[in-house]
């Protein structure tokens, strides 16, 4: 059983893979906590492709630059050609002079920021400076705030910027006796997602039906056992396929896991997306809108009438 001092209840959303309608959901989840005395704070935790805000109204209130990488620099007038760094350097970040005249150069793409190069050098020519990997943001939307965060193109650490998104995100629900913090995760099982499923009081697992999507359940479910974080399962588009829909429910039943949902294909959620809004909001008795309603009303039950779910 989960326990946890803090009032504040975390909700992750994941999916092992991108694709499945996790974002959609998430979006429904907002809208449906705002209007209910669970309203909280929202955090977008896809880094390299946030697009929550796109699909809630979202305005942005704050800019902060996210300072997540170092890099090397040369200084031309202590160096002495001595050619050690270009030696040790691994990822050939570093560029020999093409004469006399010039002067070594570090290559910031490739340069990894492991510092061996600085710690080498006979001259102590060479330091190491932050770099800005992205930017983060806090956004007004009609359900509540939101934090998301943009990397920027061939940066990394993406899963620091996930961290810092969601201790912003976390100071404010408790700075404002907010009860809930909800998360939509990143696609996959690799650093970002364990970033964003740090702490989390629940995960709810959107899963589609196909040989792709149920290997990719199996992944994040195995990912976040290994971490002991409590799960639930929804499945979205269930109708479109029966045959995987059954091979979800056969896997979920099998180690124990319980479908809270299933979401069938909606042809007015793509056109709820155009319009920028939750499906719940633009088409409350959609299909789709009453199946995230019922997962909405199970989750509540989850999280504030049980201290967690093996």
């Amino acid at each position: 059983m989960l326990t946890k001092t803090s009032s504040l209840k975390q909700l992750v959303i994941l999916s092992g893979k991108g694709g499945t309608g996790k974002t959609s959901v998430a979006a429904g989840l907002m809208h449906l906590s705002a209007s209910s005395k669970f309203a909280g704070v929202f955090v977008d935790a896809d880094v390299d492709a946030a697009n929550l805000g796109l699909v809630t109204e979202a305005k942005p209130l704050e800019t902060h630059a996210y300072w997540g990488s170092q890099s090397a620099e040369i200084k031309p007038e202590l160096c002495n050609r001595c050619d050690l760094c270009y030696q040790v350097c691994r990822f050939n970040a570093i560029q020999q002079p093409r004469s006399h005249q010039d002067a070594y150069q570090v290559v910031d793409l490739l340069c990894e920021g492991c510092a061996v190069c600085a710690q080498l050098c006979p001259q102590s020519a060479i330091s190491m400076s932050k770099q800005q990997d992205g930017e983060w943001y806090r956004a007004h939307t009609p359900y509540g705030h939101l934090f998301h965060a943009e990397l920027f193109p061939g940066a990394e650490n993406s899963g620091k910027l996930v961290t810092t998104v969601k201790q912003f995100g976390k100071l404010f629900a408790e700075d404002n006796n907010l009860p809930l913090m909800l998360i939509d995760g990143p696609p996959g099982i690799g650093c970002p997602v364990i970033s964003a499923s740090g702490g989390a009081d629940l995960s709810l697992l959107v899963a589609e039906p196909g040989v792709s999507g149920i290997h990719d359940l199996e992944r994040i479910i195995q990912t976040l056992d290994h971490f002991n974080i409590p799960k639930v399962v929804c499945i979205n588009k269930a109708d479109i396929f029966p045959e995987g829909t059954q091979a979800i429910t056969e896997l979920t039943e099998a180690i124990g896991l319980t479908i809270i949902g299933r979401i069938p294909f909606d042809p007015l959620l793509p056109k709820s997306i155009v319009n920028g809004q939750p499906i719940t909001k633009f088409a409350p008795q959609s299909p789709a809108a009453l199946a995230i309603k019922d997962i909405w009303r199970r989750l509540k039950d989850i999280l504030f009438n049980q201290d967690g779910i093996e």
